[in-house]
């Protein structure tokens, strides 16, 4: 292999599913000590490529080639043997377990001829692999006393374990701190250095510009094309993405806020935040915005019944409200759409309709008969409104991607008319086009008077969508502002707890 022949070569590759052409003749170079972005919304095909390139699924057509040479992937085993491997957002690890044997399971170093476990080199084998990513990690430690940043330190520190040359990073960063994103970097740098090929999948342009050598596009299953990431713009980028040009990324659409809706009075949690006031009107946005364990999550818990405050007032068009389950917000007007939609969000087993018609069951079931042709409506008027895309509205949820699992999840709660909808993180881990879409049906549903919570830990989002923002840190507001007021720099200030002001 010379320098100017790729590590890992895709060609041609084709996977079909009933129905449905998932890859057509998909290209894919990747070069020694180089990082290629592999960029596409969600449903573009970058899922079922990378289970190709691990062994998971088989294609129909194509071929791939390690080192110029033609291999066969006929399962996982045989893509780690090769040394591929994929380090994804929700990494496999196991939390009983310590960072050693994260490391090392499933392939165990053995002593003697009784073949007993060989702790001692496997910890010394380990400390030498995290001492060459320069991550300070007791071997020892327990997994679960972790960071997220060092799990997937922990994770990368496993694929090195094993000699690994193609490492896929599929959106490592989504729920990581600004501090631990610079971290990160740093260590693809180092993998860089080794002569790693690696992928990298994200959907934050700052991060594919920041980290990425090349890149690679992919629309609905179709390579589009390749290059060197110096050749093209962001612009031209995002055209080649969705085939269009997102015109408006934060379609705000101004309104004049109606009269108060929610007020929030003095609530306190025992550990999670305190003092926190604020109120909401109808029309209206507002933003909240800080660094990882800024309490705003359990803050929003609160207010949806999953968690109950210590004390203070939830105040609801004037009445006091005592949520003791989330069913009580929910009749209340209360709704809240999930950071984790795959786990909080949505039944992903369940087809898009149920989804969609879970809350409302017992007006479904009058007599205890589902009406069948009033649920699939329902799930038709939403999915629909949200232009879910699916095959049909009994399509398994866990089958959609991201953005429309994502929709469905927004879809369900709208359709129990809520007044107050609290998003987390509405558009975390979906794609530009899928983004666009989340942020002009926000604007819509302010301009129909419905007021909205949005949690994000993207700051232009924050600032293009909110008409106020407040700003937590270590659970405690310590910035309020009015849209246009502060600059990121003023915000982030606030968030990092430096320059507070009172809120």
């Amino acid at each position: 292999m010379t320098a100017s022949t790729p590590l890992l070569s895709l060609k041609g590759i084709t996977k079909v599913f009933p129905g449905v052409h998932a890859l057509e003749n998909v290209q894919l170079d990747l070069w020694p000590g180089k990082v290629t972005a592999l960029i596409g919304e969600n449903g573009a095909g970058k899922s079922t490529l990378v289970k190709v390139m691990t062994g998971i699924y088989q294609p129909e057509e194509g071929e791939i080639l390690y080192k110029a040479i033609p291999i066969q992937l006929p399962n996982p085993e045989s893509a780690h043997k090769v040394g591929i491997t994929a380090i994804h957002q929700e990494t496999v690890l196991f939390d009983e377990l310590s960072v050693t044997e994260n490391i090392f399971v499933g392939q165990y170093l053995y002593t003697g001829l009784l073949k007993k476990l060989d702790w001692p080199a496997m910890h010394r084998k380990a400390s030498e692999i995290l001492t060459r990513l320069e991550v300070q990690i007791d071997p020892r430690a327990t997994l679960k006393t972790l960071s997220i940043a060092q799990r997937h330190m922990v994770a990368i520190a496993r694929a090195l374990s094993f000699d690994a040359q193609v490492v896929i990073l599929d959106e490592p960063t989504a729920a990581l701190s600004q501090h631990e994103i610079l971290e990160f970097y740093q260590i693809v740098e180092r993998l860089k250095q080794d002569g790693k090929a690696i992928l990298f999948i994200s959907h934050k342009f700052d991060e594919i510009f920041e980290l990425a050598d090349y890149y690679t596009i992919l629309r609905d299953g179709v390579f589009v094309s390749a290059g060197a990431i110096n050749d093209i713009t962001e612009e031209r980028m995002v055209a080649m993405m969705v085939g269009r040009a997102i015109t408006q990324t934060y379609p705000k659409v101004e309104c004049t806020p109606g009269a108060t809706v929610l007020e929030v009075k003095n609530l306190c949690h025992p550990t999670e935040f305190a003092n926190i006031h604020f109120s909401l009107r109808k029309g209206e946005i507002l933003g909240f915005y800080g660094l990882v364990g800024a309490g705003r999550t359990e803050l929003m818990q609160a207010l949806s019944g999953v968690s109950r405050p210590a004390s203070g007032e939830i105040v609801l068009n004037g009445k006091t409200m005592h949520f003791r389950q989330p069913a009580d917000a929910i009749r209340a007007g209360i709704v809240c759409v999930p950071e984790e939609r795959q786990k909080q969000g949505a039944i992903i087993a369940l087809p898009i309709a149920q989804n969609i018609s879970l809350p409302q069951l017992s007006q479904l079931n009058p007599n205890g008969v589902l009406n069948a042709t009033r649920e699939w409506q329902l799930a038709n008027e939403y999915a629909s409104r949200l232009q879910v895309k699916a095959f049909n509205w009994q399509q398994t949820v866990e089958t959609l991607s991201g953005g429309n699992q994502q929709k469905v999840v927004i879809g369900k709660w709208l359709a129990t008319h809520p007044e107050v909808i609290i998003l987390d993180e509405p558009t975390k881990g979906i794609d530009i086009g899928s983004k666009a879409a989340v942020h002009q049906f926000m604007s819509e549903l302010v301009g129909q008077g419905l007021a909205v919570i949005m949690v994000s830990s993207e700051l232009p989002e924050v600032m293009g969508m909110a008409d106020r923002i407040i700003v937590m840190h270590e659970g405690l507001m310590v910035a309020e502002y009015r849209a246009g007021e502060a600059t990121a720099e003023t915000i982030v200030s606030a968030a990092s707890g430096l320059g507070r002001e009172a809120a």
